[in-house]
C-alpha cells in the first residue's frame, strides 16, 4: 500500500516507480462533503473521467474490478484491486494497485479530504512500465495518458 489514503503526508516511495501527487479545491462546505464522499467511493472519480468500471456497490477492501477505457476505437481492460480504505470525519477515499494485465504496475489513491470548510481531492500514483507487451513498449505514451486522466480527475467530482 504504497498510496495508502491513510497517509496525511505522502512518505518517500520506491524509487523505481515514477511518482506524482495532485490535488485541487472541489469545493466547500458539507454539502459538497457529502456529495464528494459518496462519489469517491462509489468510483464517480473514474467514470466521470471516461473510464467504465464494473462495480455496483460502494468501495471495500479486497475488490477486484475492471476499469475499461476506451481510446481511439480500442478497448483497454484495466484490472485493478483495491488495497486500502479510508472513512474518517476529514478523509475519505481508496487506493488500488494494477493486476496483471493492466497497461502498467503500479498503484493509484483517490483522497478527498478537508481543509477548514474547503473540499479539496488528492490523486495519488506510482506507477511503472508493465512487464508484458505490448504496454512495456507503450509506456511513454501511457505516461502521457496519465496525465490526461489526472486532468480529468481533479474536474470528475466538482
Amino acid at each position: 500500500m504504497m498510496t495508502s489514503p491513510d497517509f496525511r503526508t505522502w512518505p518517500s516511495s520506491d524509487a523505481r516507480f515514477s511518482r506524482s501527487e495532485v490535488s485541487a479545491l472541489i469545493g466547500r462546505g458539507d454539502a459538497v462533503w457529502d456529495r464528494v464522499t459518496a462519489d469517491v467511493l462509489r468510483w464517480k472519480v473514474k467514470s466521470a473521467s471516461g473510464f467504465t468500471v464494473d462495480a455496483s456497490r460502494p468501495v471495500s477492501q479486497g475488490d477486484r474490478v475492471d476499469v475499461v477505457a476506451r481510446v481511439l476505437g480500442l478497448t483497454v481492460v484495466e484490472p485493478v484491486e483495491v488495497v486500502s480504505v479510508i472513512e474518517e470525519p476529514d478523509r475519505v477515499g481508496f487506493s488500488y494497485r494494477t493486476l496483471p494485465g493492466h497497461p502498467v504496475d503500479g498503484e493509484e489513491a483517490f483522497v478527498v479530504h478537508r481543509i477548514g470548510d474547503e473540499v479539496h481531492l488528492t490523486v495519488r500514483s506510482l506507477t511503472r512500465a508493465a512487464s508484458q507487451q505490448p504496454w512495456r513498449a507503450l509506456y511513454p505514451v501511457l505516461k502521457v495518458a496519465q496525465r490526461v486522466a489526472r486532468r480529468r480527475y481533479l474536474r470528475a467530482l466538482r
